[in-house]
């Protein structure tokens, strides 16, 4: 029973270092731009609009645009992942005071966590643009 203590003590210190709020808010990021694509994405769907569920006027998508923004929206999960695995490895490697591996992480992991971020967007622009 006391392993139970010990290990809310861990979750609790590890909530004072600033890596786990970095983490937590780059998931917070990408969970509220994946909502608000998402949100956006069903107001498009024709079984909503059918049964008048949605309110928006949306022209009808073909299947070439369908394709193209799951496959949108399949890379930014990806990249998203991906973001989260670099701030992972950036950590590991200061620990381990590798500081040219650090940077190169660290480079990348921006890289792609704006690359993430300009899908969305992207995707939230088209959906704006779209839709009446």
């Amino acid at each position: 029973m006391i392993w139970i203590i010990e290990d809310i003590k861990d979750a609790l210190a590890q909530l004072k270092r600033w890596q786990t709020w970095l983490a937590i808010g780059l998931i917070v990021l990408f969970a509220w731009l994946a909502f608000l694509v998402g949100s956006h994405a069903l107001k498009t769907d024709s079984v909503l609009l059918f049964i008048r569920h949605s309110a928006s006027t949306c022209r009808e998508m073909t299947n070439g645009v369908i394709i193209f923004l799951f496959c949108g929206m399949i890379f930014f999960l990806f990249l998203a992942l991906l973001t989260l695995g670099e701030l992972q490895r950036y950590v590991q490697f200061k620990q381990r005071r590798a500081y040219h591996q650090a940077r190169q992480t660290l480079f990348w992991g921006i890289a792609w966590g704006v690359t993430a971020i300009s899908i969305a967007i992207a995707a939230l622009i088209f959906f704006n643009t779209y839709c009446r």
